[in-house]
Parts: structure tokens; C-alpha cells; sequence
């Protein structure tokens, strides 16, 4: 531990987030809600600074908030205010940024944590030996403590860093409780989509499958998101679906809330994932899930307990998932009680906090260790 640990001195953590724990994206919003939580308890063994790396602005601007990121690391570095950088990561130009900090915080002797979270990391991360991949390699050597999100994903590290074992911990994501009532659709099942409209998150699919439901009576849904919108109108207009299902757009924060507050279930049959924030907050609301078994959907999602897992692309098992829901009240009922009974079991923003705490302060620990 570091001696001022020891001691009963904080903990200073800087985490490294695209926005700051401001904006829209999976990363930032759990980051938001990890930051509430800290507030709220007003901590005083552990501070923690929450810092952009890319920013909201145009991408070209990202490199400026990243030596802005790696300018405070120093100075906090020279007035003794950092023991631990928590460095948020994610593919592509999330890890160009984070080559840069893991290196420059590793150059003062700063201990870093990793948290992995883009879905498309085993894509991203080349199997061949190129520069790219050893640097990646490295930078997981190199971390005091590595954190994925599931079980699938903890393999996935060891396989390509051996070295990294005993260091890495799974950490499911996590969101606070719901802030408003779940009233449900009423007198429609209400089912709802929340994410990127794209391929990937198999928004084509989902309107397929609903409208193989069109003779269906009962259910409504609304898919909302930014991504491929006017696409996605035109084809529900296609399908006959424009009266039933909403295209809203991006939503706000306050948005989505009463978007969950007022459904039934929530469905994302996505091809790539790590493991979706728009899932845990369904559960967290009790809404029945019906989801595609990638990434580590698996790891928090149990087939028939809290909702129902279709393969990746396949239409007619995910009209019968959808339908067999709006059908079974009952069903969807015992699902969504059972989701909400695990989020506030193991998905919670409040054991997240005390899991990541404790992280940070072995972190700094390791850091006494090596002097």
C-alpha cells in the first residue's frame, strides 16, 4: 500500500473517460453513475477525478484532450495528488489514446488499471504478431490490475496476455435503481429498443421480426437511438409498422428512463457486444429481456429465468421470443421480477463502487511493492 495509505491518507484516482463522466455513451454513463454513487457516499479514503480523453467535439480534437489528460497526470504526479490512473478502454482510437497515457503514466511510475470495454476488442486486437498487437500486449503486461466484464472476455485477455493472470477481475457494468415507478405499457405490451441503430446491433432483424408479428394484436414497440434512422422509418413504412412502432431518435438521459419506466421488454439482438448497458437497465427497471447470447450478455442474462437468448441473425426465433412474450403475461411478469432481483443483487452501481475501491487500492499497493 502506498505509505500514505498506510497511514489513513486518500487514495487520489484520475479516470481517463471519453467525456468525463458527461456524456451519452455506454462508457460515460456508467462512469456517471459510479460518480454519483461516490458523491453520495462522500468517501474520504478515496478521491476521484473524472477527466475526458476524447472529448464531444470533432475526433481530430481528441489528441488535445489526451495531452490535456497527460498534463494533469503530471502535475497531480509532482504535487503527490495520483496513485492511480483508471483508464477506460475500448477499440480503435480509444486505444491509440490509451497507448499514450498507459505509457506516459508507466513513465512516472504511476500504476494503471485497464477496464475493457469495447465489444469489438477480439476483432480489433490483431491475432497476427504486428506493432499494434505487441503494444496492446504490453500495455495489459504493464497494468496493475486489468477488469473485463465477463467471463468470455477474462479468456480472451489470458489467451493473448498469459502474464496478466491473477491480475485480472471480472466486473459486470452497473447502473443505479430506476428513479421512476415501472408502470408498463398498459394496455399494450410495450417493447423497447435502446441503442445504436445499425447492423450490428441487429436492428434490421428486429424490424424483420416484427413485422412477422404484425397480425399479432397487443404490443407496440419503440426503437430509439442515433445510427441509421431514416433507413429504419422507411423500412418499418415498408412493413406497414409506421402506426406501431416508434423512431424517436437519440434519447436523452430523462428519455430513457421514462422509456423503461413505461415498457415491458427490452430487446437488443446484437451481434457484437461486450456487455450492454441498455440490458442491465432493463433488468434494473424489471423488464422481460430478450437479447442475442454475445459478448458476456450470457454472464447476466439466464435463458427461461430472466429472459429469453436467440442466436445472432435469426429472425423467426426472435419473432417467437418477442411473441411468446406479449402472449404470456404471467412469463414476462416472472422474467422482469426476476432481472430487477438480480440487478439489485449483483448489478448495482452501490457493490460496483466497492468492487473498483478496492481495486484502486490494490493498485496502489502494487506500486509500494515494486519500490
Amino acid at each position: 500500500m502506498l505509505q500514505g495509505a498506510r497511514s489513513g491518507r486518500a487514495i487520489h484516482v484520475l479516470v481517463a473517460t471519453p467525456v468525463g463522466a458527461t456524456g451519452q455513451g455506454g462508457i460515460d454513463r456508467i462512469m456517471a453513475s459510479l460518480k454519483h454513487e461516490l458523491e453520495r457516499r462522500g468517501r474520504g479514503d478515496i478521491h476521484v477525478r473524472f477527466l475526458a480523453t476524447r472529448g464531444s467535439g470533432h475526433i481530430a480534437l481528441s489528441l488535445l484532450h489526451t495531452v490535456a489528460f497527460c498534463a494533469r497526470m503530471l502535475a497531480a504526479r509532482l504535487c503527490g495528488k495520483v496513485d492511480v490512473v483508471h483508464i477506460n478502454l475500448a477499440s480503435h482510437g480509444s486505444t491509440y489514446r490509451k497507448l499514450v497515457i498507459s505509457g506516459w503514466a508507466a513513465m512516472l511510475g504511476i500504476p494503471y488499471v485497464l477496464h475493457l470495454h469495447g465489444g469489438g476488442y477480439m476483432r480489433f486486437w490483431p491475432e497476427a504478431d504486428t506493432l499494434l498487437s505487441r503494444r496492446i500486449g504490453a500495455m495489459f503486461r504493464k497494468a496493475a490490475g486489468v477488469i473485463v466484464l465477463g467471463k468470455v472476455w477474462r479468456d480472451f485477455v489470458l489467451r493473448k496476455v498469459p502474464q496478466a493472470e491473477g491480475r485480472v477481475v471480472i466486473l459486470p457494468n452497473a447502473t443505479e435503481t430506476p428513479s421512476l415507478p415501472h408502470k408498463g405499457g398498459g394496455g399494450e405490451v410495450h417493447i423497447v429498443f435502446l441503442g445504436r441503430i445499425e447492423k450490428d446491433k441487429g436492428t434490421p432483424e428486429l424490424c424483420e421480426a416484427l413485422g412477422l408479428m404484425a397480425d399479432l394484436p397487443g404490443w407496440r414497440a419503440t426503437i430509439a437511438g442515433a445510427g441509421e434512422v431514416e433507413a429504419l422509418r422507411l423500412r418499418l413504412e415498408e412493413l406497414g409498422l409506421e402506426g406501431r412502432v416508434a423512431v424517436p431518435g437519440w434519447q436523452a438521459a430523462a428519455d430513457v428512463a421514462r422509456l423503461l419506466s413505461e415498457a415491458d421488454i427490452l430487446t437488443l439482438p446484437s451481434f457484437v457486444e461486450n456487455q450492454p448497458i441498455s440490458i442491465i437497465e432493463g433488468m434494473a427497471a424489471g423488464l422481460a429481456v430478450v437479447a442475442t447470447p454475445v459478448g458476456a450478455v450470457a454472464d447476466i442474462v439466464s435463458d427461461g429465468e430472466t429472459g429469453l437468448l436467440v442466436p445472432p441473425g435469426d429472425v423467426p426465433a426472435l419473432k417467437n421470443a418477442l411473441s411468446r412474450l406479449v402472449e404470456e403475461p404471467e412469463l414476462r411478469r416472472r422474467m422482469g421480477e426476476a432481472g430487477k432481483a438480480r440487478h439489485r443483487a449483483n448489478l448495482d452501481v452501490a457493490p460496483f463502487a466497492d468492487a473498483l475501491c478496492d481495486i484502486w487500492r490494490a493498485a496502489a499497493e502494487s506500486r509500494v511493492e515494486k519500490r
